[in-house]
């Protein structure tokens, strides 16, 4: 397409800047664009292109006849102050001794009616020239203008640079923002005193980011200005971590059907902040269905290209753009501007109908003398020339807040020094080739360019005026704040800066209780897809839409987040464990069965209990150790039976309390010894029962010879003492100590005694296990005996309960968690305990202490009789 453009632009520029060589030898112009301009003659011309109209109006085409010329409507005071600026400056510079000295500038300025044609064409026109003939055909001498100051468009400045950049002529803008006018390949020679939009965006942003605003509109003009916006304002959201809600094209046309459409999607949409990349002509229309449509609660954030425009100040608008936020460029002051202003006057000169233009619209007077002219059914008066600038109060005579008219005020200077250090050039220095310098009578415009590059200087407001090597101007913008005035309209507030060259983390600087915010609480909107999620929770995003709109999840157990919108929860270390509110780690809860637990309390009373019985059986036993019920079957086993009980009921004590290294090993090393010395004592005892019955026989009479005192003595001490060899060597190659366990339960500690072996362990109840069973197989055998011989059913009342509490106890303890694994273990030694002790004494005594007339001699052996 741009191929297409450049040549149709080329032929366009040939045609008209090509004379037709007569028979005389002269090239005459072949035709004149109908543009509005002013004019001012002079040494050396200077360029500029102004958007002094809102729109351009292009008649019907019959194709019969030729079309007349379009016309611009809608008069801008602003731009046309704009202008003047312009001949402000060079007529200050005119009367600067230091600053060009000899050197008179003049100027040639044209409206572009915001159209890229009418642009193009006044651009074509000022570097053709006006001249009716040409006679010098080797085309020497200057330029017809050196440099152009403008287009104020970004789209206009691409086009014309595209051309006009083909010979270097030196182009200043200021207000063409596109960051594409940055590419010093494609626009060599194009310069701006207003910097890029791509500093213009990351303002925006900043800002947006300030207030927390992540989900917002965006509306952009069909243009190079609002497209390109409208490109970076997309990539630095995404940076930012905002998201756009909707994107909607400003048509140009101003289609009411567009415009309609676009009101639509901003009602529907929950974004209430909107953001505008476009000129004050392509809003026009969209403000006034904004009002039609009653459509208020919306933050407006408004680029340069509007954050100034009066069009907007009226009280009509205040309801619906009160509170504005826009980004503006810098103000700056011009001293004497506003009497320069003042001081204008109409001109019948042709070339300077602008003037005549402005006149006729600010007085709403006509020059015309034939015909009615009306203004909206009224006779125009006829203008005199004379009317009183003074009294006016317009955009045109506000010099309070001069932005664009600061920017082409240092553009001209610009232009005007580079020219003033082309003159300072002395032969033999200088840059050309050769060591050559540029000769004014001569002055080609790509030289001009080479010094305009290096321009240096320093305004009478203070600011400094330099371009980088894209040709950039240094960033700092205002940030504006529309408020109500007292009449009802609307006043422009500056309310902060941003400021690229600020130092680090200072670029926005905001005065927020100076801020005027048009909702009903006076502060800012809340505008986001979904709220921030809190500390304790993660975003979970929606699926199908933008990364703004997102659910909060609740962290996992043992995972937290103690900052907002966390994308991942961050896991607890492993002594850790996330609290309630999910937002910190805090230690783990250490379970170990206490004494002060409700269960280790039961337990230990329990115990205690255990060991009270077995004292006191001890007691009863002592006390009637001389009576046969307590002599029969060897009372010394009796006795060490009762005290390896008390033993077992002890090492309970060792299960509970916090585990440390020497109860880790003292527990399991104790029970299993207590255990053996206890099953040992009863099966000697079974053995004793047998070998009394066998020996109350005539054939085994004296067996009882072989398995005397001392020899049950020696039998318990050596099953015993195999028990202690096996937890000796338990405890000397893997012994057990204390344990954090975190696999049954991820919220707690478990702390409790590793076993060090498993076959040391296994040994030790396997061998607990081996006695039990023998002692029960022989207590079994032994339970049809006499009556006088008959303690071997309890015997094996109590192995069969001890048994069954162990074989019970193994899935017991292999599917308890935690603590309640160690309550097992001490409720199977507990239970154990308790079934011997019961099943073996609890007869006994019940005769020692309720029937003493059975603990006789004699009555045991009346049964005997009786049994033979």
């Amino acid at each position: 397409m741009w191929i297409t453009v450049n040549i149709c632009l080329y032929l366009s520029f040939k045609c008209i800047s090509t004379a037709l060589v007569h028979r005389s030898g002269t090239c005459q112009l072949q035709g004149r664009f109908k543009l509005n301009g002013m004019y001012q003659d002079g040494d050396v011309i200077l360029g500029g292109l102004f958007e002094v109209h809102f729109f351009t109006v292009f008649p019907e085409l019959s194709f019969r006849t030729e079309p007349d010329p379009p016309y611009c409507e809608k008069f801008d005071m602003e731009s046309f102050q704009q202008a003047q600026t312009m001949a402000f400056a060079i007529d200050e510079i005119n009367n600067n001794q230091n600053l060009l000295p000899n050197i008179t500038l003049g100027y040639h300025l044209y409206d572009n009616c915001v159209m890229l044609g009418m642009a193009f064409r006044a651009a074509i026109s000022l570097v053709s020239g006006t001249e009716e003939r040409l006679s010098n055909l080797n085309c020497t001498g200057p330029s017809p203008v050196i440099g152009i100051v403008g287009d104020p468009g970004s789209t206009p400045s691409i086009a014309i640079s595209s051309v006009l950049g083909l010979f270097r002529v030196p182009i200043v803008s200021h207000y063409a923002t596109c960051s594409c006018l940055s590419d010093r390949k494609k626009y060599p020679s194009f310069f701006r005193t207003i910097p890029s939009d791509a500093f213009q965006v990351q303002a925006m942003v900043q800002i947006l980011r300030h207030f927390g605003w992540t989900w917002v509109g965006l509306l952009y003009s069909d243009d190079d200005y609002g497209i390109y916006a409208s490109v970076s304002f997309k990539q630095e959201m995404q940076l930012f971590g905002g998201c756009v809600a909707f994107s909607e094209i400003l048509p140009h046309d101003n289609n009411p059907k567009d415009i309609r459409h676009i009101i639509g999607v901003i009602q529907a949409s929950t974004a209430r902040v909107l953001v505008v990349f476009s000129t004050s002509s392509y809003l026009m229309n969209l403000m006034d269905e904004v009002v039609l449509q009653n459509l208020t609660g919306r933050q407006w954030i408004a680029s340069e290209a509007w954050a100034t425009s009066p069009v907007f100040h009226t009280s009509r608008f205040l309801p619906f753009l009160g509170g504005t936020l826009g980004i503006a460029i810098r103000r700056g002051e011009i001293q004497g501007l506003q009497e320069f202003l003042l001081r204008l006057c109409p001109s019948n000169d042709p070339r300077n109908n602008m003037l005549k233009i402005f006149w006729e619209n600010m007085f709403r007077c006509s020059f015309k003398t034939e015909g009615a002219t009306t203004d909206g059914g009224q006779v125009k008066k006829l203008c005199t020339g004379q009317e009183d600038l003074i009294s006016t109060n317009t955009s045109y005579t506000d010099v309070s807040g001069l932005r664009a008219a600061y920017n082409v005020y240092k553009a001209v200077y610009a232009l005007a020094h580079a020219l003033h250090d082309l003159m300072q050039c002395e032969e033999g220095i200088g840059p050309f080739s050769g060591n050559r310098c540029a000769n004014i009578t001569n002055l080609k415009p790509w030289q001009l360019v080479h010094y305009l590059q290096k321009v240096n200087f320093t305004t009478g407001f203070g600011d400094h005026v330099s371009f980088d090597k894209n040709g950039d101007a240094l960033a700092i913008y205002d940030v504006l704040n529309w408020q109500p005035f007292s009449d009802g309209s609307i006043r422009v507030y500056t309310v902060g800066v941003v400021n690229e060259g600020a130092g680090k983390g200072k670029v926005l600087s905001l005065n927020e209780d100076a801020l005027y915010w048009n909702f009903q609480f006076k502060k800012p909107p809340r505008s986001v897809c979904s709220e921030s999620c809190p500390p304790g929770t993660r975003k979970a995003m929606r699926k199908g839409l933008p990364v703004c709109c997102f659910d909060c999840l609740p962290c996992a157990d043992g995972q937290i987040s103690n900052t907002t919108d966390t994308i991942e929860c961050t896991a607890c270390p492993d002594e850790f464990w996330s609290n309630p509110d999910k937002n910190q780690c805090v230690p783990k809860d250490v379970e170990f069965l206490s004494y002060e637990d409700p269960l280790g309390i039961s337990l230990t009373t329990a115990s205690l209990l255990g060991i009270c019985i077995c004292t006191l059986v001890m007691v009863i036993f002592a006390h009637h150790r001389n009576t046969p019920i307590v002599r029969a079957n060897n009372s010394e086993l009796s006795f060490l039976l009762l005290l390896s009980l008390k033993l077992c009921f002890l090492c309970v004590l060792l299960f509970i309390g916090r585990p440390k290294l020497w109860t880790c090993q003292l527990r399991h090393a104790v029970f299993g010894i207590s255990f053996v010395l206890c099953v040992s004592s009863i099966l000697v005892k079974t053995m004793v029962v047998i070998a009394v019955f066998k020996s109350s026989r005539p054939e085994g009479k004296g067996q009882m010879k072989w398995f005397g005192v001392a020899q049950q003595r020696c039998t318990v001490l050596v099953l015993t003492a195999l028990q202690v060899v096996i937890c000796a060597v338990w405890l000397s190659t893997a012994s057990p100590t204390p344990h954090k366990n975190n696999q049954y339960t991820r919220s707690k500690i478990v702390y409790e005694c590793a076993i060090g072996s498993v076959a040391g362990f296994s040994m030790l109840l396997g061998y607990i296990g081996l006695l039990a069973a023998v002692s029960f197989l022989l207590a079994f055998l032994a339970r049809n005996l006499p009556d006088n011989f008959n303690e071997a059913k309890f015997i094996t009342f109590s192995m069969l309960i001890f048994c069954a509490v162990w074989i019970s106890f193994v899935p017991a303890y292999v599917s308890s968690p935690g603590k309640y694994a160690v309550a097992v273990e001490i409720f199977a030694i507990l239970a154990s305990s308790f079934g011997l002790l019961v099943a073996i004494f609890a007869p006994k005594c019940y005769i020692i202490l309720l029937h003493p007339e059975r603990n006789t001699k004699k009555a045991i052996m009346g049964r005997e009789t009786q049994n033979k």
